[in-house]
């Protein structure tokens, strides 16, 4: 329904559907939403530092390493606060919860979720939790998409293309890197690639990166200008970062998961709040860099700012020592995703994509820095090269999503020049993680309840597929103890089907009974009242359990038993029956409803 409440919508609505096709349309309403997403960023970076600015002064400078164990946690308790006492409502992880609202939501996102992250994620990172800011931004602009898409009355399949349009708009607005924004969407949205679908991409990402460059003129968040070139001397290193980042993309999803499930485990938000907090905070109190995003430390290390990048720390009388320095930076690499786990588990608002640039980069200069001074090579490696390389090795692993990886960082250093090392580390990275961790941090969750959308097109329309659409319950049920004359006079009399439930006196389900079961004996009036209705009937050949099988199992359930219905229980009690030809006809539907 049109909202009643805006004047000439209706109007503007009918005018469109007369002068504009929908692919039109979605070309326009593609501007609008990267604009809105890139306004988006924009503001969620700004409160940021504003946050940030108000935290430093005289009283910090002098008291510095004390305030960096107060400020996560106050911040955290304010983020706590709001959600519970002001929005009400739960703030998701960013990109996890729009991925849920594609695949199991039509797309469909609370109008909370425009602004939420806008109040809660600058809160969290700004008084120095160890999140980024892409995530939330992500899912500022997913549901803009997505309202705007509702307030113009598009289709779920338009809907779907806009929030990608929105992602790609955010993430173009952030890094300034549209070509990887457009990937980043493909990828980790799972569109298919196809014209109709790139364009729209295309133009929020470029109407986002002109709303950055607006506002934030020609500033970039990873300011790197590539120095030294390619050797192919270094190939058999970057195939060994390949491999190490494999085994810390496989560390940091094992850590967040562990961590995630312990703090779920807890049923009290403060209680949450008080471990996760102060636990957060003696880790930035020893180990400064975790504070905040992490940006800052990354620039510096490109710079080989080892003071700057590794803060005031009990080793700053060492940094001279390039040991002390490779120590510290394994030790980063070690600590950033306990500290962007204890985040989230104290409540926090953020998202994982800083804390993986943040631990590639920390890993691929650590890695650089230990070969260099091994005194095996006469001629050392790029150690700026190898800290870029390193983010899209991590990123490859953690995301599942290589060519994101490999594109953001070539934007990022202003060329292709190091596009063969990150093709060589990202393949590697990918393929190797992908055997242990089939599934991204993002989609891990989705994935194991059977609700994840993927490239492929089947599993796709399985997972939109709604059980719920498909039960019926025009059968009649039968008690077990029925004798066959009531079976007839109340079953078989009043009911079009050929089938019918049984169940106990407790409601559980037993069995089926088949018209075919009673037909040599119904006309038998002297069997009536001999003869009940546990003699006559018969096991299920499948049962579907509405609260545990998903679409894919049960069409597995219907191939293997052969059957045209099966019946449907919640708790062990009848609902209904799913029939084959009911479920291929909404597969058939839903099919061409998604197909772009």
């Amino acid at each position: 329904m049109v909202p009643k409440s805006i004047p000439g919508l209706q109007r503007f609505l009918i005018w469109k559907t007369k002068h504009l096709s929908q692919q039109q349309f979605i070309l326009v309403l593609s501007s609008i939403i990267g604009f809105t997403a890139g306004l988006g960023a924009v503001i969620i970076k700004n409160l940021t530092h504003f946050i940030q600015k108000l935290l430093e002064g005289n009283l910090i400078s002098n008291y510095h390493t004390a305030f960096y164990f107060i400020f996560p946690l106050l911040g955290l308790t304010i983020t706590l606060l709001i959600i519970k006492f002001v929005l009400k409502k739960k703030v998701g992880h960013g990109i996890p919860s729009t991925l849920y609202a594609i695949s199991k939501k039509q797309g469909i996102m609370h109008t909370y979720q425009m602004y939420a992250s806008l109040i809660t994620a600058p809160l969290t990172v700004g008084f120095g939790g160890s999140v980024g800011l892409e995530g939330p931004t992500v899912a500022t602009g997913a549901s803009l998409g997505s309202n705007i898409s509702r307030l113009f009355q598009m289709d779920q399949r338009a809907r779907t293309l806009l929030i990608s349009c929105a992602a790609a708009g955010a993430m173009s607005s952030i890094f300034k890197a549209p070509v990887a924004a457009i990937i980043f969407a493909i990828e980790v949205f799972s569109l298919d690639l196809t014209l109709i679908s790139l364009l729209p991409l295309l133009i929020a990402s470029v109407s986002a990166i002109l709303t950055s460059y607006f506002f934030f003129g020609s500033d970039i968040i990873l300011p790197f200008q590539l120095e030294d070139n390619f050797k192919i001397s270094e190939v058999p290193f970057y195939i060994i970062l390949g491999v190490l980042a494999a085994f810390s993309s496989m560390y940091f999803t094992s850590v967040y998961f562990k961590i995630n499930n312990y703090f779920k485990k807890i049923s009290s938000p403060f209680k949450r709040l008080l471990i996760g907090g102060i636990g957060l905070g003696i880790l930035i109190y020893f180990i400064p860099p975790l504070y905040g995003e992490g940006y800052n430390v990354i620039n510096n290390l490109l710079s080989a700012n080892y003071l700057q990048a590794l803060g005031t720390n009990l080793f700053n009388d060492y940094l001279d020592n390039i040991w002390v320095v490779i120590l510290l930076l394994a030790g980063l690499v070690i600590f950033k995703i306990i500290a962007t786990s204890l985040t989230f588990g104290a409540g926090g608002v953020g998202g994982i994509f800083a804390p993986v640039l943040f631990m590639g980069s920390a890993m691929g200069h650590c890695f650089a820095l230990f070969v260099n001074n091994t005194g095996l090579l006469k001629n050392p490696i790029s150690v700026s090269s190898f800290t870029m390389v390193g983010m899209a090795g991590l990123m490859a692993g953690v995301l599942h999503a290589p060519l994101t990886a490999i594109f953001l960082i070539a934007e990022l250093t202003g060329g292709y020049e190091l596009f063969v090392p990150l093709m060589i580390t990202s393949a590697i990275s990918f393929m190797i993680t992908n055997q242990f961790q089939p599934h991204s941090v993002y989609t891990m969750e989705l994935a194991m309840r059977g609700e994840l959308l993927t490239h492929d097109k089947d599993q796709v329309v399985l997972t939109l597929l709604d059980i719920e659409q498909v039960i019926e319950t025009n059968f009649v049920e039968l008690n077990v103890n029925m004798t066959l004359g009531e079976v007839i006079h109340k079953g078989v009399i009043k009911s079009s089907r050929n089938i019918f439930p049984v169940s106990d006196e407790n409601n559980n389900f037993m069995g089926i009974l088949l018209l075919d079961d009673i037909r040599p004996i119904m006309f038998e009036q002297d069997l009536y009242d001999k003869v009940k209705v546990q003699e006559l009937m018969q096991r299920a050949p499948e049962i579907i359990d509405i609260k545990k099988d998903r679409m894919k199992d049960i069409m597995k359930k219907f191939q293997d038993s052969d059957a045209w219905n099966l019946p449907v229980t919640e708790n062990e009690k009848y609902i209904g029956f799913v029939s084959k030809s009911k479920l291929l006809t909404a597969y058939r539907q839903k099919l061409i409803e998604v197909t772009v």
